[in-house]
């Protein structure tokens, strides 16, 4: 049996690295190029004297209340309405500064669980914009964990059109686009840590529409009732804070996307999703995106702490593979952020950053009967409240 032990705060470089591979529905294909080309790989977040949940709680709080406070700040310095084509560079402003914030803020703590340190890539779209893409791959906690943020620019085929199936009110001629998006994809060493995902991002036309979408979900290889619950649980705080109905409109468009058809199962036990968001003030709607994008944190990180302290062998690596074939079929054949960014000529490897290292298909695998892998099986294929 295998135990792993959470890694204490480490000196050396964490290269927290942005670019936007992979989005959910809209899926913003590659990061746009910066204004001010600034990065900062190989450096590693101020230490702190305990470990990992010291780290864990200082950015669960303050860091969330950061990236809220600037989302605020940014936006009180531009007039409140609906916006119009002459207004997107101030909105694509304000929403790159968040998401820039919040990719220095997962990196720093997922950074210092691990031994391994994010490798970054700067990259530009041809047809505009760029980004920073940020990964660990092989590491100790990690087998590959992406924090990746976009800006780009370009035309939207009608090819690309066909892949936003929440946009079938569009004109089917060619539209110019502006994407700006935060996605985040880890998946562990550990059977016992689950897979998360997570994605926010703006979108602008030519014809002046705009929305916001987005939403964070986890992939546990074995469902735990208590991590599942902590997990909604704060989600739906972040989603309370702006309107009472969010988290159950959102957390069932969650269950209804991340769904696998030909297999009849979830991906995994949800969380939020919402494509197409611009039922109110864009100003509020990016407070509401970046306290979503501060959740990831306090709602992830002690799932991690938790499941490394739990040992595992053959058996659940085992199982663990087949679930992450699972998670390779829905992005491949079902998700349309991926099959957007493909075709728009996004960046291939931060579009499938997403996919696991490792996957595993068997024939006709059915877990036996009364096992932890069955009772898994069992919620995947019927749908819970959790929160």
């Amino acid at each position: 049996m295998q135990s792993a032990s959470v890694a204490q705060t480490r000196d050396g470089g964490t290269g927290v690295g942005v670019g936007t591979g992979v989005g959910v529905a809209t899926g913003i294909g590659v990061a746009a190029g910066w204004r001010d080309g600034g990065s900062s790989a190989g450096r590693r977040p101020a230490q702190a004297s305990g470990g990992a949940s010291d780290t864990t709680s200082a950015i669960g709080n303050a860091q969330r209340l950061a990236i809220v406070i600037a989302a605020h700040r940014i936006s009180s310095q531009c007039a409140t309405g609906a916006p119009r084509l002459q207004s997107r560079p101030a909105m694509r402003s304000r929403m790159e500064e968040m998401v820039r914030a919040a990719q220095e803020t997962i990196c720093g703590a997922l950074g210092p669980l691990d031994e391994r340190p994010f490798q970054e890539d700067a990259w530009r779209h041809p047809e505009g914009g760029g980004g920073v893409s940020r990964v660990l791959q092989h590491g100790t906690v990690f087998d590959k964990a992406g924090v990746n943020v976009a800006a780009v620019e370009g035309k939207l085929h009608p090819e690309a059109l066909a892949a936003m199936i929440a946009k079938q009110d569009l004109e089917p001629a060619p539209h110019r686009f502006v994407a700006v998006g935060l996605s985040v994809v880890v998946h562990p060493h550990s059977p016992w840590v689950p897979t998360v995902h997570c994605n926010y991002r703006y979108f602008e036309l030519d014809d002046g529409r705009w929305w916001f979408g987005g939403g964070t979900d986890l992939t546990p290889a074995y469902v735990v009732e208590e991590d599942a619950r902590h997990f909604h649980h704060t989600l739906k705080e972040a989603c309370d804070r702006h309107d009472l109905a969010f988290y159950p409109r959102f957390k069932k468009w969650c269950d209804d996307y991340f769904h696998l058809p030909h297999r009849g199962e979830a991906r995994g036990v949800g969380g939020i999703f919402f494509d197409d968001l611009r039922d109110r003030e864009p100003e509020a709607l990016l407070a509401f995106v970046a306290d979503c994008a501060a959740a990831f944190v306090p709602a992830y990180v002690p799932l991690v702490e938790r499941g490394l302290a739990r040992p595992w062998g053959e058996r659940e690596s085992r199982w663990q593979g087949l679930r992450r074939g699972r998670y390779v079929e829905f992005n491949l054949m079902y998700d349309r952020g991926t099959r957007f960014g493909l075709r728009t000529g996004g960046r291939v490897e931060s579009i499938l950053m997403s996919l696991p290292l490792l996957a595993r298909w068997e024939y006709a695998h059915e877990p036996e009967a009364g096992s932890a892998e069955a009772a898994t099986l069992e919620v995947l294929r019927r749908p819970r409240e959790w929160a």
